[in-house]
């Protein structure tokens, strides 16, 4: 008998696509993932990924759908729980889990913010949070004003401020000193020394955690204000 080897092509898939999509996006950033740089990964001609996934967009919408997937796994599922529970630690640690899994993926708040969409786990993922404040104590007229409160907050990042994109270079903050003194004064006082869990220049852990607790706490002292005067 006689033996050949040959290397056999794995099929292409959808789930394939996506898996070779997201490991672009992590390693080299969402503005990598081009279709033809992502047909050259998997080994096939571009026309090839249109019989899966119909174009670039329908790929982000993929991969906002796998983060919270990821989410939802490492939350152990979107359930609320029982009535009386103490509702602001359960929607902070959840909202931790959220931002760990943001930064494996730290492209994710620029996809939400261009794409705009909730894809369906995204969207139990607010159902899940919904339910956890209404079940400890919190109304839903309260609830929908503290949605509004939580902001991008509530999915793991902060959307950052307009002057914060890039930390300012010496000769940007020599002239900001004239310009803007008390501005300049505040950004040489600020250190952020902790690259690892910053999604932008000021959205660090530090920060991040500080601008959570203020609205869970001011949400919790507003329902507790609120059943008072109900009760009264």
């Amino acid at each position: 008998m006689v033996s050949r080897s040959r290397t056999e092509r794995i099929p292409l898939t959808r789930d394939r696509v996506f898996e070779k999509a997201m490991a672009l996006a992590d390693e080299d950033g969402i503005d990598s993932l081009t279709m033809r740089r992502l047909a050259d990964q998997l080994g096939v001609e571009a026309m090839s990924i249109y019989h899966h996934v119909p174009n670039k967009n329908a790929i982000l919408d993929g991969l906002a759908e796998r983060v919270f997937q990821e989410i939802e796994t490492e939350v152990g599922g979107f359930e609320v729980p029982s009535h009386g529970t103490r509702w602001v630690e359960t929607i902070r640690a959840r909202i931790l889990v959220a931002r760990r899994v943001m930064l494996r993926h730290r492209w994710m708040p620029g996809v939400m913010d261009s794409r705009g969409v909730m894809t369906p786990t995204m969207v139990r993922y607010v159902d899940g949070i919904v339910g956890a404040m209404h079940a400890g104590g919190v109304t839903y007229d309260l609830i929908h004003h503290g949605l509004h409160a939580l902001g991008s907050t509530m999915f793991g990042f902060s959307q950052e401020l307009m002057l914060d994109s890039d930390a300012p270079s010496g000769e940007d903050m020599t002239l900001m000193r004239d310009f803007v003194p008390h501005l300049a004064a505040m950004l040489e006082d600020v250190v952020h020394d902790d690259p690892d869990s910053t999604l932008g220049w000021c959205d660090d852990q530090t920060e991040f955690e500080f601008g959570l607790d203020i609205r869970l706490e001011g949400l919790e002292r507003r329902r507790v204000a609120t059943s008072n005067t109900v009760d009264a």
